[in-house]
């Protein structure tokens, strides 16, 4: 039977404690700082010519959904009634609001180094060093909305946009498309600054701190965050029945993209499952 992933605003006491409970366990264990070491290997560019399956590319949404499902699957094993719970940020848009409170995962950074420094995952709670990183530092960050030049999150709006382009993805496949749903989603945009930073890439920067960075796992809020993103798929494949996954065969040799970019039935590395198979996950959970 599948079980539910709820809106982080929807959880009662008892759902946030064990969700933290369960996430402290496999820090505790040493499985988390695996989870980041996963992300910061498949943190591969555009401009690199290598293949590239989670960032600026058609894969990004099946390589996260796969993601989430690891670590959901670390949680259960802990805790069987946890699952991904997802953040709102079209509506729980203040960095007093849910999910930066001290029962979930915390405030905002202080300003002096951006040190998170309440909840269950400051560094003196004694529970949450960071051990696989991009900097030295040992304690998790957060700039929330950006103190010396404040952005604000994408808004309802901004997600429709995504959601009404009835095409997944586009050639030439990379962060430079202008149309299809996924880089509308995963927020890639002309020009440089704020104004080039849509949906995903905007959540990022307005959290800020080692979110920012390919280690940006070792804030527990890209859980939630990417559990958003994965509803936003399923909403897309409902409203765009007849609209699947591309591409569906992959680039030819005369193709920039020859082997950069992963097809709808290519391994979607470091796996063994392919973006076909993770169109459908009814089966395993659904949305509240």
């Amino acid at each position: 039977m599948a079980y539910v992933r709820k809106d982080v605003s929807a959880l009662t006491r008892g759902e946030r404690r064990r969700f933290v409970k369960a996430l402290l366990e496999i820090k505790r264990r040493g499985e988390y700082d695996e989870f980041v070491r996963v992300h910061v290997d498949h943190f591969i560019g555009d401009g690199d010519r290598r293949l590239r399956a989670a960032h600026m590319t058609p894969s990004f949404l099946p390589w996260h959904r796969q993601y989430l499902l690891d670590l959901e699957r670390a949680l259960r094993r802990v805790d069987a009634s946890v699952t991904v719970p997802y953040w709102d940020w079209t509506k729980d848009r203040t960095a007093r609001s849910v999910p930066w409170t001290a029962d979930l995962l915390g405030g905002n950074g202080r300003s002096s180094d951006q040190q998170v420094t309440t909840g269950p995952f400051a560094y003196a709670e004694g529970h949450w060093t960071i051990r696989e990183g991009v900097t030295d530092a040992k304690f998790l960050t957060r700039d929330l909305g950006r103190r010396r030049d404040p952005i604000d999150l994408p808004t309802g709006a901004d997600v429709r946009w995504a959601l009404d382009d009835p095409v997944y993805d586009v050639a030439p496949w990379n962060s430079t498309v202008g149309r299809g749903f996924r880089n509308k989603l995963e927020g890639w945009g002309a020009g440089h600054g704020s104004r080039s930073w849509h949906n995903h890439n905007r959540v990022h920067r307005w959290v800020g701190g080692v979110m920012l960075t390919g280690a940006s796992v070792n804030d527990p809020v890209f859980w939630l965050h990417h559990a958003f993103l994965d509803l936003q798929w399923h909403r897309w494949q409902l409203r765009h029945r007849e609209h699947r996954y591309l591409p569906a065969s992959p680039p030819g040799r005369g193709s920039d993209q020859h082997r950069r970019i992963v097809a709808r039935h290519e391994r979607l590395p470091p796996w063994d499952v392919t973006p076909d198979e993770l169109e459908d996950v009814s089966r395993i959970y659904r949305y509240a």
